[in-house]
């Protein structure tokens, strides 16, 4: 018997962060490889939280799988379960309990994945593929949000077959956050919308974009308060955007840099520059992580504005990322992310 009920049933080996390369660059900082990765490029990583001991991590793909590993104190990982969409897993989120895990697909569902029973079943449903998936838990009511290409931000009671509410978007959702009470959805012709989700949720304000680039990835930051206080918003060229929702001085405490670029900072030479696919936040120091379509993960302080730590050039781009609940481990996702595509001739 597995921790979650039944015995996993996938993979006892595997090699690769994520990825079955074999030379040495696949993973040149020797870091934890883990076991049975997916077969396909890994979309979203996300760890348990608090709530629940120890450290498990959930993978979604692009092979419609959805994966459980427990993380042990010495870096090791075991596979526990898996479940099956019947399209591409686009995004992956844990209750705040730890007993359940929602996943969104391109087969235009979301699905509660029961880790006790390992049964899922569909919660949501969309007219496009879902693109966000983030459990809210507030005072009054608990519920799934889902961003999708149909352009609706839907909210779930995952006891019910329909929405508890459905706001319509300007266009079609490319990521999203959620810190209670604040969420944060980026869209399709760098749309930017914030909502409040004290008592129910609901638009709190239409933001125009710090980036001149398609939108690819956003996190919500807190203040040493512990509320959400604004977010970090990466685009495909290469650029991080710091805004914060309320700040005293906007024009001095609203920032971009530049990051995931092939020198630098350098601007007297040619630059190649690679889309910003994932951020995290440090749940304890509040330092960001980016990762990018040029194998590298980086390490940054929003608040000194200084960039603490690059990594080594992985021979693939870096697709996803995330903390644990702690901060004491990082985990990232090396796979084929198609930023290679030329133009069909």
């Amino acid at each position: 018997m597995s921790l979650f009920g039944t015995a996993s049933s996938f993979g006892t080996g595997g090699t690769g962060v994520f990825g079955t390369t074999t030379t040495d660059s696949h993973n040149p900082m020797k870091d934890v490889e883990v076991t049975s990765p997916p077969d396909d490029s890994i979309s979203c990583l996300a760890f348990s939280p608090p709530t629940m001991p120890g450290n498990f991590l959930i993978a979604g793909s692009w092979a419609n799988d959805v994966r459980c590993w427990e993380v042990q104190d010495n870096g090791q990982t075991v596979p526990k379960a898996q479940q099956m969409h019947t399209g591409p897993v686009l995004d992956v989120c844990w209750s705040d309990d730890g007993s359940k895990v929602f996943t969104a697909s391109c087969d235009k569902t979301a699905k509660m994945w029961d880790l006790n029973s390992n049964q899922a079943m569909q919660i949501a449903q969309h007219d496009g593929p879902i693109k966000a998936i983030h459990w809210i838990k507030a005072p009054n009511y608990s519920c799934v949000m889902t961003g999708s290409w149909d352009k609706t931000l839907k909210f779930w009671d995952t006891r019910s077959p329909t929405p508890m509410m459905s706001l319509q978007m300007p266009e079609r959702c490319y990521c999203a956050d959620v810190v209670y009470p604040m969420a944060v959805v980026a869209t399709a012709e760098r749309g930017l919308i914030v909502y409040q989700l004290e008592n129910q949720p609901s638009e709190f304000r239409r933001i125009d974009s710090p980036l001149k680039h398609q939108h690819r990835c956003v996190a919500i930051f807190k203040d040493k308060q512990n509320k959400p206080t604004g977010f970090a918003l990466g685009s495909i060229e290469g650029r991080v955007a710091i805004h914060y929702i309320n700040p005293p001085n906007p024009a001095k405490d609203n920032f971009t840099f530049k990051c995931h670029r092939s020198n630098g900072t350098n601007t007297t030479t040619p630059q190649d520059i690679y889309a910003v696919n994932a951020i995290a936040f440090h749940p304890v120091h509040g330092t960001l992580a980016t990762v990018g379509s040029d194998g590298r993960f980086s390490f940054w302080d929003k608040d000194a504005r200084t960039k603490l730590k690059t990594s080594e050039q992985l021979d693939q781009p870096i697709t996803a990322c995330c903390f644990n609940h702690n901060g004491n481990i990082f985990a990232y996702a090396s796979s084929y992310d198609w930023s290679k595509v030329r133009g069909l001739t």
